[in-house]
């Protein structure tokens, strides 16, 4: 039998144990955010100039921040894992490739029973696993079938990528975004930032890419060396190393063998065939060094990656990604390298922007009569000189006007071909068209986007505001 005094002792110990879990709970939960609150909390001298410290910055940034991790490989694993525990807790992550024996040295997000498994998913998986409270939400696919209107929904987009053409086309997609005044000066809220990082071995790059305003990465592409390539008569007679005995399978026997059938570097079967024809070509002229992963390297121009090196430049990537979400600090200006081959080396290097930029800089001007249709217009638009798209499709303030692809879409809006591009555009004076299609600028076909500012011949500005004002 209890007395009262058991009883009181009973409901104190009870009480004590919930403080205590309490106070567990708000220790965890503080510690968690102690280093990013040294940031948010409090001023500091390279603060932004809108900058206001407050618990409610660190709330708003988990709460309405959206970040697209583009790449789920080396860099884009420790992208995701670094930014989740930043602080950002809605992430996506996309990615076209899936999980290779090859990859699990140094994408520590994997395990050998993920092999086979799509990229993005499992990395997702793994970090929402980890790190409590964090969403990410996968997309399996590439990153050309995505329209505008899934990049418009992010603030900031994250690169982790190992492709110079996938960079372009995100740098193309971001830049598309953008809108300029009347005084040709970038209007503020249709920014995209973006980070980019990449690495190669022990060295490395961070940089910030605030389009309009820095330079984007179009502006800068003279930064990549062109790739290695080979004389084809010295494929085709005289070999003398593993890579030569590659490529000869991939540019001469492919062609030889599958006529009219393109190669897929992504196909898993292909880059077998690749593979045993290399070895073949690589035992009859006595060459050693021919491997599967040698071979995933020369034909998909695959860039070494170490571990610690997508460490340190991710760190740096989720760092210029806090600072343009919070303004806690001035970001980086504008392009940083890293270097690890002998010791440690950092530089911070500031790019000018390229005035005649045709991504990021202002719309190329066309003039048009108002009777001019959308197919006419679309034929202007291959043949002008500063544009450089073929097959193009046209969009208006994200309305498709005309898609060459899928066949679906196609048939949906051939219709529109015949009609007037003005009626098209809501009879309005002038605006901004994207088109998307093939560029072929460099020599080296790929999906490319252009803003064009359209202004029709004897349509008066004034015009345009009273259909606004009778429409509303």
């Amino acid at each position: 039998m209890h007395t009262d005094l058991d009883i009181q002792e009973l409901v104190q110990a009870q009480v004590e144990e919930v403080c205590l879990d309490v106070t567990m709970v708000d220790s965890t939960a503080t510690s968690r955010t102690r280093d990013l609150d040294k940031l948010l909390l409090r001023h500091g001298h390279l603060v932004g100039p809108t900058f206001e410290p407050s618990s409610q910055l660190r709330d708003d940034l988990q709460e309405y921040a959206k970040v697209l991790v583009v790449g789920a490989g080396g860099l884009g694993c420790e992208l995701l894992k670094d930014l989740a525990l930043t602080g950002f807790k809605n992430l996506e992550v996309i990615d076209m490739d899936r999980i290779e024996v090859t990859n699990l040295n140094r994408q520590f997000l994997f395990r050998l029973e993920d092999v086979g498994k799509p990229k993005a998913e499992v990395a997702a998986k793994r970090v929402m696993e980890r790190v409590s409270g964090v969403n990410i939400v996968p997309h399996y696919g590439r990153i050309e079938d995505k329209d505008l209107d899934f990049y418009s929904d992010f603030n900031i987009i994250a690169l982790g990528l190992d492709s110079v053409e996938a960079r372009g086309y995100i740098n193309e997609v971001a830049c598309s975004f953008l809108e300029y005044d009347t005084d040709d000066n970038p209007m503020e809220e249709t920014l995209k930032p973006m980070v980019d990082g990449g690495t190669e071995g022990f060295k490395g790059h961070a940089r910030v890419i605030i389009p309009g305003v820095t330079p984007c990465f179009q502006c800068t592409i003279w930064l990549f060396p062109p790739q290695v390539k080979f004389p084809l008569c010295t494929l085709a007679e005289t070999p003398r190393t593993a890579a030569h005995c590659i490529e000869y399978a991939h540019l001469i026997k492919w062609g030889e063998v599958y006529k009219g059938e393109s190669f897929d570097p992504d196909s898993p079967e292909h880059m077998q065939w690749i593979y045993t024809e290399a070895v073949k070509r690589a035992e009859l002229f006595g060459i050693p060094g021919v491997t599967y992963s040698l071979t995933q390297g020369v034909v998909k121009n695959i860039i070494p990656a170490i571990a610690s090196t997508n460490a340190i430049i991710s760190a740096a990537c989720a760092l210029e990604t806090l600072k343009i979400a919070t303004g806690c600090s001035k970001t980086l200006s504008n392009y940083l390298t890293y270097n690890g081959v002998e010791g440690v080396h950092t530089k911070v290097t500031e790019f000018v922007k390229d005035k005649d930029c045709l991504t990021c800089g202002p719309p190329v001007l066309i003039e048009l009569d108002t009777s001019c249709s959308l197919q006419k217009f679309i034929e202007l638009v291959e043949e002008h000189p500063k544009v450089h798209v073929s097959k193009a499709s046209v969009l208006f303030q994200r309305e498709k006007l005309y898609m060459q692809a899928p066949p679906f879409f196609e048939e949906l809006t051939r219709p529109n071909l015949t009609e007037p591009l003005f009626d098209l555009m809501g009879r309005i004076s002038s605006g901004t068209i994207h088109v998307t299609g093939t560029t072929s600028k460099t020599g080296k076909k790929t999906s490319g986007m252009r803003k064009l500012r359209v202004a029709f011949k004897g349509v008066d500005v004034i015009a345009d505001v009273d259909m606004a004002a009778s429409g509303a």
